[in-house]
């Protein structure tokens, strides 16, 4: 018998409908549970084949017990090692060697001197900032966000020069990124699961939280599946590279042309009453499906980290 275990936080509807469907679907030669975990030892195995990661983002022991699981031969959705190392802006570089559309983009210092600099540790910078440079590139209204964020947080909307400015002196330490508006006419939020299992849905930022996947594809007739058939194929390229096994896209459209505007979430929401009874559906069948796949797959004891394409390719 191999386990799965999910290793979870808040969130309710989802991990017990993969551990329920996991276990109707591992006919007792495979079954799912919590992690449940009461002390961690250095190079121990605690017999879990694969653990999908919910929560370790927000909880650092949970990234260590992580670790040391996927050396001791566990295969953790997602990788917490490129997960550790990862950050949006630099999602946006790798991009834009791939030619994916992406909004304008540029990466400004932190606002607050990181603790324990002084004035002489940023004697490569040069300020003021090319400001004429980057207003110019980038263009009002645009958006400013955490390089290496999530969940909406510390997002703004800036309207000029002035509000930019403004609004960076409220982000201390962080250090931001500021990207092109794209003024959209369609917009999706896209599931990839091991690279290779997509679900298209469309979505609407702009609606309150639980109301945002209800909304219905603008993009009608052929220029729809055209358009659909380009989203799925940046979404298998952009994760192939990056290397998530669980992970949403988000898409907005603007006179025809998909650009991805974050593509970095690989603990992406699957609450059944934020996506919505058929999004739900697909994202529990299609993650108990890959775990019970990975689990076949797992031997006791051998290393089983996926890495994307950029890493691979990078160390050959």
């Amino acid at each position: 018998m191999k386990k799965i275990g999910i290793l979870f936080g808040m969130e309710d509807t989802f991990p017990w409908a993969f551990i329920d469907r996991v276990n109707e679907l591992g006919n007792g030669e495979i079954i799912a549970e919590p992690v449940s975990i009461d002390k961690l030892e250095q190079g121990a195995d605690y017999g879990y084949a694969v653990i999908v990661d919910r929560i370790s983002q927000d909880v650092p022991f949970y990234r260590a017990y992580l670790k040391n699981a996927a050396v001791s031969g566990t295969y953790v959705i997602n990788n917490p090692f490129w997960w550790s190392a990862d950050e949006k802006f630099f999602n946006n570089a790798l991009m834009t060697k791939l030619g994916v559309p992406l909004p304008k983009t540029v990466l400004l210092p932190s606002y607050q001197r990181p603790e324990n600099t002084q004035e002489t540790s940023f004697r490569n910078m040069k300020f003021p900032l090319d400001w004429d440079y980057i207003f110019g590139y980038v263009g009002f209204p645009c958006y400013m966000k955490p390089h290496d964020g999530g969940g909406w947080r510390n997002v703004y909307r800036c309207e000029n020069p002035q509000d930019l400015w403004d609004k960076l002196s409220e982000t201390g330490e962080l250090v931001m990124m500021v990207q092109e508006e794209i003024v959209f006419e369609d917009y999706y939020r896209v599931y990839c699961l091991g690279r290779k299992y997509v679900h298209i849905m469309p979505y609407e930022p702009r609606n309150p939280h639980h109301l945002r996947y209800a909304t219905t594809h603008q993009t009608a007739g052929k220029a729809r599946e055209k358009l659909l058939k380009q989203i799925e194929d940046l979404t298998l390229k952009m994760n192939k590279a990056l290397g998530y096994d669980f992970n949403t896209v988000e898409f907005a459209v603007r006179d025809g042309i998909p650009y991805a505007i974050d593509f970095c979430n690989p603990a992406p929401d699957a609450d059944r009453n934020s996506v919505g009874e058929e999004n739900f559906a697909w994202i529990v069948e299609h993650s108990a499906k890959f775990a019970i796949e990975k689990a076949r797959e797992y031997k006791p004891g051998k290393p089983n980290i996926p890495w994307g394409t950029f890493v691979r390719d990078s160390v050959k």
